[in-house]
């Protein structure tokens, strides 16, 4: 099959969102061909560059999400009717009134498509006068009539921004429209070319959403940068597009319940819901792993671990003060916390924060009077003397840490329980579906009910390698690269065998080529020695001129 791959801040740039499993999903089904479709969030993720792709890559096309992207093209007075038409039906949607928003989606769409970019539309004095309108009708909601003029300038350029997608040439026959799948590697923006090629190309969309978008999006506009009138427009449109989202996509494979609930409530159906958790390399973390219960070195007994990036919704406050009720009753305990190198300001004048509490609540303690003062709390970085890769941080102690206000997947939990660590954390995203009761889980923000748990396990030993051994068997069964594979394989040749191939095969010289795209095709396994036949090549038992000519011979006579 020919997979269009849709990507948002992520695959097949070097850093961002979605790109190891990405990446793992395209070296894992080499059978197929895969065109990369991604929208790239900043001007740093592009000069990091790509990561080095697989020869079953056949096309890459990129565009920024980020930068202004004026393709100097203007409308004359129909084309500005048909868009104030349609952005009207969108526009009165998100603010509240009317049920238009499909239509005025699409609508915009064709126009795009039919007349050039919508950049100079969506930024003009009309649409502003758009949204104005909108917002002040009747039907909208009272935070977003508190809107002015600079609310209204606000959105329409996190509006174009969003809706760009609809403005590239991804689409046609030499695009989207020859693929036979969408896969959607998120929702949002990502989501909005698939819901393009299926209305106009009738290409099938699957949607995977480790993280929602929808949720993601909340988060992000809670930081306060944008006023409460601007927020609310922005989360209602998002949610409208997530709506249709679920809506017109074939399959939906939430990554964990949490968030297959979200997704729910935003209106996907439950037949459509397939969970697929995410693919993890488990031989990273063998030799700690199984080192567990033969008698090795299993890390230090008396150090809990936590492995992270540093961030406020990781909550490392409440673990150091949870950290000092454990040294109270444990005066051998050690807190090593391990983080990948901070980059962003925000995340570094919070470890500054950390390190200060750390040196105010645990001065440097000395055995004697002749010996030099250390602090029970460490900080050290992912790639350092101590810990050069990140199993080496799991296999520093005993507990595993993670004391979380704010979860998705927790990804540093699973890498735990390949490592075969006992761990404590908090009840979070979905930590408990991870965890399935192979650890200790408390509640969020209760440092004295999280060092209550690390106590238990510090003084139990027999309890930590037995929590630690089922929590890596529960990780060998559903957390690996090769369960992801198997399942994303069975869903594409579902969607594959309800939507058949629709494009003609053709040799070199532009002839059809006969057997191109036979039923077994779609069997799993590798029926014909190197899997399915890719375009503009014939399965090997086709290869022979004599069968290639009946064949050729026996529909000349059918067309007869």
């Amino acid at each position: 099959m020919r997979i269009g791959l849709l990507t948002e801040g992520g695959y097949p740039y070097a850093t961002g969102d979605q790109r190891l499993w990405c990446d793992r999903l395209v070296q894992g089904l080499a059978q197929h061909e895969f065109d990369i479709y991604a929208l790239s969030r900043s001007a740093r993720q592009e000069d990091h560059g790509w990561i080095p792709l697989p020869p079953q890559v056949q096309r890459v096309r990129t565009a920024p999400l980020w930068a202004p992207e004026d393709d100097g093209r203007t409308y004359g007075r129909r084309e500005r009717r048909r868009f104030v038409g349609h952005f009207k039906e969108l526009a009165a949607a998100v603010c509240g009134e009317g049920d238009g928003f499909a239509d005025g989606l699409y609508g915009l769409a064709e126009l795009a498509h039919e007349r050039g970019g919508l950049y100079a539309a969506l930024r003009s004095e009309l649409a502003v006068r758009v949204i104005e309108s909108a917002c002040r009708a009747h039907g909208a909601r009272r935070t977003v009539r508190a809107a002015a003029v600079p609310d209204y300038l606000a959105f329409a350029d996190q509006l174009e921004r969003a809706l760009r997608p609809l403005s590239l040439d991804w689409y046609g026959e030499d695009g989207l429209g020859a693929v036979d799948l969408c896969h959607a590697a998120s929702g949002g923006s990502a989501a909005l070319s698939g819901l393009v090629a299926k209305r106009f190309f009738g290409v099938p969309l699957l949607v995977t959403e480790y993280g929602v978008q929808l949720r993601a999006h909340y988060l992000a506009a809670s930081d306060g940068e944008l006023t409460a009138p601007v927020r609310a427009l922005l989360a209602a449109f998002q949610g409208r597009l997530a709506a249709e989202v679920y809506t017109q996509a074939s399959v939906i494979t939430p990554g964990n319940t949490h968030a297959r609930r979200w997704q729910e409530k935003c209106g996907a159906d439950r037949a459509k819901l397939r969970t697929v958790y995410p693919g993890m390399e488990a031989d990273r973390f063998a030799a700690v792993g199984e080192a567990v219960g033969e008698g090795a070195d299993s890390g230090d007994p008396y150090t809990l671990v936590w492995v992270g990036r540093i961030d406020p919704a990781k909550d490392l406050i409440a673990l150091l003060h949870a950290f000092a009720e454990v040294r109270k009753k444990e005066p051998l305990a050690r807190l090593r916390l391990f983080g990948a190198p901070v980059r962003e300001p925000e995340a570094a004048t919070y470890l500054a924060h950390c390190k200060a509490l750390a040196a105010q609540l645990f001065p440097d303690e000395a055995a004697d009077a002749h010996a030099v003062g250390t602090n029970p709390v460490s900080f050290e970085e992912i790639g350092g003397p101590e810990a050069p890769e990140v199993a080496d941080a799991y296999a520093s102690g005993g507990v595993v840490v993670l004391s979380s206000v704010v979860e998705g997947f927790p990804i540093s939990l699973v890498e735990a329980m390949f490592c075969g660590r006992a761990t404590v954390s908090t009840d979070v995203g979905a930590v408990v579906e991870v965890i399935g009761g192979t650890g200790l889980v408390v509640p969020p923000r209760n440092p004295r009910a999280l060092a209550d748990a690390c106590l238990a396990l510090l003084r139990d030993p027999e309890r930590r390698e037995r929590l630690g051994a089922a929590a890596r068997a529960r990780a060998l069964e559903l957390f690996t690269v090769e369960q992801n594979l198997t399942a994303f394989r069975g869903i594409y040749l579902e969607l594959i065998s309800h939507s058949p191939v629709q494009r003609e095969a053709v040799n070199e010289d532009g002839e059809p080529l006969p057997f191109a795209h036979p039923a077994e095709a779609y069997v799993p396994g590798h029926w014909a020695g190197g899997g399915a036949p890719s375009k503009g090549r014939t399965p090997r038992w086709a290869d022979g001129p004599g069968l290639v000519a009946a064949a050729a011979g026996t529909a000349g006579e059918a067309s007869a």
